[in-house]
């Protein structure tokens, strides 16, 4: 068995199935960036044929990206193939991922196929996909709840057809360690053409057991993990990536397997795909949460303190998490922000860029006695949304209190000059939303609305999340400000900005 682990980064298909995600071109491209310098063996850029954007998406990544394998999926079905096709044939490496369900109950109340018609269809399919790519993936959906004889025998015929790569999906999350990497060891032993394929397994969350099911597999044979970062995806998400490498590496006595994954890269891109989906990291969060190196107890910081080793079995330095010593403020030049930026892993950033980052940071260290590093990485996330903005927030001016009717007052700007509009509402935000929406003559479904402080104290810069609802279709803005009311207002800007975007487009 090889000793090398594969990783099959799926946070731009499974992950952005997320309710309430909905990544714009320009975020698709900067994971899919971050995650080429994060190291992953392969990307799935997303389901081309589940609709316009997500096509042009999948195509632009295939076009960028240099490194890892772009893949794309598709359903057993030609047109699927086909579309896929067409997305990902200008990467260096592509690969068409199909799939058809194999377990009885999806058999009959989902495809509403016999066996043999699933086998026909799956086997005609890889050979239709094989002809067009010299690269494809085949997955039994719900492989876990499929009878074991039917299962050998649709990966034996799929491989003979032309798969590279068989996937064996855990698709509901039903499987326990021991029966998972029990089912990889009887694939290897049951499936005479085993050796000609790379064995792949994609492990859902739905009863916490992802990683340790992924970690079965590897155990058993599998030598391909797909993966998300921060575990995101339908339902309870997916094994996450990050787990798993920092598993592999820590118990290296163990589990002594080799990736291409740079650890250190890894904190960089949980923020990433954090920030840009919206989707937080609860604190105690395995490798990246807040509290994943944080010490409260008295004995255990007595004995961090005197050796780190007692209670951190890993360094924040491992995944890219690094301790800063440098104190930046208002009066910190332009030389000491590029330091900080380097140290905190962005390498890679244009010097137009570092220049828009630090008059931001100028900005707000005018507001702010000290800039922390979550600010920073707050600011530089900030830049990976910026689209095209119809409107602009120019000024708001609030009347509130608990004994008054909350008022706003806003000003936009747009290529069609600037328009000033005011509303009531059952609070500052809900007055200040109103008054935007007027003053943008839009009328959208308030879906979702969050605000977190990015740091402690009465100075903190504060995030603002706003989901939007249009023709039913989700649009995501965020802001940050020490002001709170900004934040939610230059969020739900951005969010109208997005959706007037992706309507336009």
């Amino acid at each position: 068995m090889s000793n090398h682990i594969y990783f099959f980064d799926t946070t731009l298909r499974d992950g952005e199935q997320s309710p309430g995600v909905n990544l714009n071109m320009q975020e698709k491209l900067e994971i899919a960036r971050q995650l080429e310098r994060l190291g992953v063996d392969v990307i799935e850029a997303g389901f081309p044929v589940a609709s316009q954007g997500d096509f042009e998406g999948v195509r632009a990544i295939a076009n960028t990206i240099k490194e890892p394998v772009v893949t794309a999926l598709a359903r057993a079905v030609m047109a699927d193939i086909d579309r896929a096709w067409e997305a990902i044939q200008g990467a260096q490496r592509p690969r068409i991922h199909t799939f058809i369900a194999t377990s009885p109950i999806h058999m009959e109340y989902k495809l509403k196929m016999k066996p043999e018609e699933v086998l026909d269809q799956a086997i005609s399919m890889v050979k239709y996909a094989r002809n067009l790519c010299p690269d494809v993936e085949f997955s039994a959906e719900d492989a876990t709840r499929t009878d074991r004889e039917f299962l050998y025998r649709v990966i034996e015929d799929v491989i003979e057809a032309g798969a590279t790569v068989v996937n064996i999906p855990d698709t509901v999350g039903y499987c326990i360690p021991e029966e998972f990497g029990s089912l990889i060891a009887d694939i290897r032993e049951n499936v005479p053409n085993i050796d000609k394929a790379t064995i792949s397994v994609h492990c859902h969350n739905d009863l916490g057991l992802a990683v340790a099911n992924s970690l079965a597999a590897i155990e058993s044979g599998a030598t391909q993990v797909e993966c998300t970062i921060n575990g995101i995806g339908e339902r309870a998400g997916n094994a996450a990536l990050e787990e798993i490498v920092m598993a592999i590496k820590t118990r290296r006595d163990y589990l002594s397997y080799t990736t291409n994954i740079n650890t250190e890269a890894i904190y960089r891109t949980s923020m990433l795909v954090s920030n840009l989906t919206a989707m937080y990291l609860q604190p105690n969060k395995a490798i990246v949460g807040s509290n994943a190196f944080a010490h409260e107890s008295g004995i255990h910081q007595h004995g961090v303190l005197s050796h780190r080793e007692t209670y951190e079995i890993m360094t924040p330095e491992s995944i890219g998490l690094k301790q800063s010593h440098m104190v930046l403020g208002k009066h910190s030049g332009r030389h000491a922000f590029e330091e900080r930026l380097r140290e905190l892993g962005y390498t890679s950033l244009e010097q137009k860029e570092i220049g828009e980052a630090f008059k931001k940071f100028k900005d707000l260290a005018d507001k702010k006695k000290h800039v922390l590093d979550k600010d920073i990485e707050a600011l530089i996330n900030q830049r990976a949304i910026q689209i095209p903005e119809t409107y602009e927030l120019l000024y708001f001016h609030i009347s509130s209190g608990n004994t008054l009717l909350s008022t706003s007052t806003v000003k936009l700007r747009s290529g069609e000059g600037e328009v000033e509009e005011a509303a009531c509402g059952s609070g500052p935000i809900d007055a200040t939303f109103k008054a935007i929406s007027r003053a943008a003559d839009l009328e959208v479904e308030l879906e979702d609305y969050s605000l977190r402080a990015i740091t402690s104290g009465a100075d903190a810069l504060g995030e603002s999340t706003v989901r939007v609802r249009k023709n039913g279709n989700t649009f995501t803005g965020r802001g940050i400000s020490t002001d709170v009311i900004e934040a939610s207002a230059k969020a739900y800007v951005n969010a109208i900005n997005k959706m007037l975007y992706e309507i336009n487009s």
